[in-house]
């Protein structure tokens, strides 16, 4: 067993560059088409030369992989796909040594219906009250109990043989759990302690603001307040036990909290719940200056109140990859769907994204970078009969899923399956060679060789704020501490703002030293 994080705060992640690693999709370390483990250890120096503090894995936990992982069956095994749980202990310690900490992903709205618990409540035992289980509406039970819709499409209800319905907000195979119940309070402060013990530094909470449900699971109406199961008040004495917990490893989470209402999330955020949370309105908005201020001084603001960092993402395991998402000339983007309006143009969603990189490493706080960013993968298309994400069978096929930003890593153009191993889950597309992590590393203007450097500089920044500075419209300029970052979102070239030298540029300017058109700078005042 690895050694337990020293119950001490030293902020690392308050200024953190945390990289999220995707096991199944990053390096095959035995050749059987599936990443694992041993390919993430065998990664760890690019990983150290990148430069991040810490890596978020997504769940590697025991799973029929119905969802990705995120249907987990044993919380103290790791899924015999990946490795083990020593090959865990083992990675946790020598990323340490190389200064990476570990975060892993803990999903508490919901487990597999694997799990025993699940497996016995099926058996009718005492553990369906650690469950939904209701009877249905109609004359025979043959209505769902309410109206809730499930996240990836249908309703969020089941019906057994023996006529009871349970509640699963995500797939079928993700039974809810009902945390009004101390047992399933108990157990997730286990397995937090389970995995502190094991040198992990972090947690992400995945759907953190799901978990509670009002207790008579009436239905969504509209208007409804509270929401019957979004964001309730019930929730903050969850995150407040699961505090404690950390406190004594000097341990850190970060929410997944979707939340409109800036107050109600801020909450989340006090200084004796969750140390940080994802923000989605700076990931989900497009390519547009005022847009994409208003967002980074929103958040800020929302921030500010209870002195937590905030945290900056383009893309991560849910979402259209950022060239792809960007190189539409309509950058108008449905979440819900993943649809545009007009085709993909790589070359301009190239240099958007190398801007767009710069520009959240400028910013204060926490960024996340998704494995592939570094190498400007674009979106893959997944043939029909290779998709394996739940969300586009349950949709009826008009929701492609996820899978298109999950496709396996290209490490040696050189090499079968671009280096990643054995022929891979995912299909990886023609070309995907070319996106190589061993060529981009030969090439001085490569989107990996930007990552590298920009995490080296960051902390020219300083820790401050940043102070906007005045530009044309459709340019974005602020100063922190004694460096600039200008970014030109506007239709024609800048000039630049004074300065004592270029530290270092998205692209090159154009013949007259003005910023070109989706360009990013960075500036000593």
């Amino acid at each position: 067993m690895g050694q337990p994080t020293p119950a001490t705060d030293d902020g690392w992640w308050r200024s953190a560059v945390i990289y999220q690693v995707y096991v199944r999709s990053f390096a095959d370390g035995d050749g059987d088409g599936t990443g694992d483990l041993a390919g993430v250890r065998a990664r760890l120096p690019y990983l150290a030369e990148l430069g991040v503090d810490a890596l978020w894995f997504n769940p590697w936990y025991r799973s029929p992989m119905k969802d990705g992982g995120y249907d987990v069956a044993d919380y103290r095994a790791v899924d015999p796909a990946f490795g083990t749980l020593a090959e865990a202990e083992k990675l946790i310690a020598e990323a340490r040594e190389l200064g990476i900490r570990t975060l892993v992903d803990i999903v508490p709205n919901h487990v597999s219906d694997q799990h025993p618990w699940f497996r016995a409540a099926l058996a009718g035992g005492p553990e369906r009250e650690l469950f939904h289980f209701r009877p249905g509406r109609g004359e025979h039970g043959e209505l769902p109990p309410n109206d809730w819709q499930s996240e990836f499409g249908g309703l969020a209800w089941t019906r057994l043989p023996d006529g009871d319905w349970y509640l699963h907000l995500f797939a079928p195979e993700q039974p809810d759990l009902n945390w009004a119940h101390p047992a399933v309070r108990q157990e997730h402060e286990d397995i937090l302690r389970f995995w502190f013990e094991r040198g992990v530094a972090g947690v992400r909470i995945d759907s953190a603001a799901l978990l509670v449900k009002h207790p008579e699971l009436p239905d969504v109406t509209e208007g409804r307040d509270p929401h019957p199961y979004v964001d309730r008040d019930e929730l903050h004495d969850v995150y407040r036990a699961w505090r404690a917990v950390a406190d004594e490893y000097g341990a850190v989470f970060v929410g997944e909290v979707w939340l409109p209402d800036a107050e109600r999330f801020a909450r989340y955020l006090r200084p004796d719940e969750l140390h940080t949370a994802f923000n989605f309105s700076f990931m989900s908005c497009p390519w547009d200056a005022a847009r994409l201020r208003r967002s980074i001084d929103d958040t800020l603001a929302e921030h500010a109140p209870v002195g937590a960092p905030a945290t900056w993402v383009l893309c991560n395991h849910d979402v259209t990859r950022t060239v792809t998402r960007y190189g539409r000339a309509d950058t108008g983007f449905d979440f819900a769907t993943k649809a545009f309006g007009t085709p993909t143009d790589l070359a301009l969603g190239t240099r958007r994204a190398r801007a767009a990189a710069l520009l959240s490493l400028a910013l204060p706080g926490v960024v996340y970078v998704y494995q592939g960013e570094e190498l400007g993968l674009p979106e893959a298309d997944i043939p029909l009969d290779r998709i394996e994400d739940p969300m586009h069978a349950r949709s009826g096929g008009t929701d492609p899923g996820r899978d298109g930003c999950r496709v396996p890593l290209p490490w040696a153009a050189g090499e079968p399956h671009a280096g990643f191993g054995g022929e891979p889950w995912l299909p990886q597309p023609d070309g995907w060679a070319a996106y190589a992590a061993d060529r981009q590393a030969e090439d001085p203007g490569s989107m990996l060789r930007l990552y590298r450097e920009a995490v080296r500089l960051r902390p020219v920044f300083g820790d401050g704020p940043p102070t906007w500075l005045p530009a044309p419209d459709g340019v974005l300029a602020f100063a922190r501490a004694d460096a600039l970052c200008v970014v030109n979102l506007s239709d024609t070239p800048v000039d630049l703002p004074a300065h004592s030298a270029l530290l270092l540029a998205g692209g090159p300017l154009d013949t007259a030293g003005r910023l070109p058109r989706d360009t990013a700078v960075w500036l000593r005042a």
